[in-house]
């Protein structure tokens, strides 16, 4: 069977570069030092406007993967042992970055027995130590819904703690590897009862419709959720699922104004919205102020 036919881009899809000093002094830092970015390996359509900004997403834990997510370019495979120095060498990068915010994320790493939530635990403390005035936003797996093992993500209380629902509850199966839409919540839920500020991301453009969005919307708010991304989804390469729909702004525009209706603290929704962009900017907008005294 052929593939579906080609969907061209549209023109509010196209990418403004951003080539500042801080974006090549950000590079070159990722690059001196062997550092891996989600902004690269995810090959996200913000790269060169966050790094100006002087907002980086890191990925720790390696960049294999042990999950296959049919909507990301992340290798999947055999990760290698983990690097017990991760912590110090990415903190102290980001202290030479002089960076405002930071975002942390990783692959799953689903051989570990721990999930690598230790490893987590160890990279926010040490960041808090090099980089006092940089605030930390996480962006976690799912750890299998284990809540000793988020409990050890957050004893280290970063200034936020995303978790991505990623997709619809009927499309969860097709589109996530492993992980579930039910303990995707659980997740986000177990966050906020423990004092999380939380956040979440959803992509669309993969064959969801209006109505199950508008319910994924009230299920992450139920649960929870208090952040919210929401943006296009584009496939980065062939292996991954084709788009299905490239989604107005003018939508886009309503899912925010629908989801600020039932109570999310503050939203980015447009078409190049990814889980880490303008991430600095819910910290200082949302309704529950971070008190980065509190440490």
């Amino acid at each position: 069977m052929s593939e579906k036919k080609h969907i061209a881009k549209p023109d509010w899809l196209k990418i403004k570069l951003h080539q500042s000093k801080e974006y090549s002094f950000v590079s070159n830092v990722v690059k001196e030092h062997g550092l891996h970015t989600i902004c690269s390996s995810g090959k996200c359509p913000n790269m060169s406007e966050c790094w100006s900004r002087g907002t980086a997403t890191f990925m720790i834990l390696g960049n294999i993967c042990t999950r296959a997510c049919k909507f990301c370019a992340t290798e999947t495979g055999k990760p290698l042992d983990v690097d017990v120095n991760e912590p110090t060498k990415l903190a102290r990068s980001i202290r030479l970055m002089k960076l405002k915010h930071c975002v942390i994320t990783s692959v799953d790493r689903d051989d570990l027995e721990d999930g690598g939530a230790e490893i987590w635990r160890q990279t926010i403390l040490a960041i808090r130590n090099e980089a006092p005035d940089t605030t930390i936003e996480v962006l976690i797996p799912d750890f299998d819904g284990k809540q000793e093992l988020l409990d050890i993500v957050l004893s280290a209380k970063p200034d936020i703690i995303g978790h991505n629902i990623e997709t619809v509850k009927r499309l969860t199966p097709n589109v996530r590897s492993r992980a579930k839409y039910d303990v995707s919540l659980s997740v986000i839920r177990y966050l906020k009862e423990n004092g999380a500020t939380t956040k979440s991301g959803l992509m669309l453009g993969i064959g969801e419709n209006e109505a199950e969005i508008l319910e994924t919307l009230q299920d992450l708010k139920n649960n929870g959720c208090e952040i919210l991304t929401i943006g296009q989804y584009l496939r980065p390469t062939l292996k991954q699922l084709p788009v299905e729909e490239y989604v107005t702004p003018e939508q886009f525009a309503k899912y925010k104004e629908e989801g600020l209706k039932i109570g999310f603290s503050y939203i980015e929704s447009n078409p190049l919205v990814r889980s880490s962009y303008m991430a600095e900017n819910a910290i200082l907008s949302t309704k529950k102020r971070v008190n980065l005294g509190d440490r």
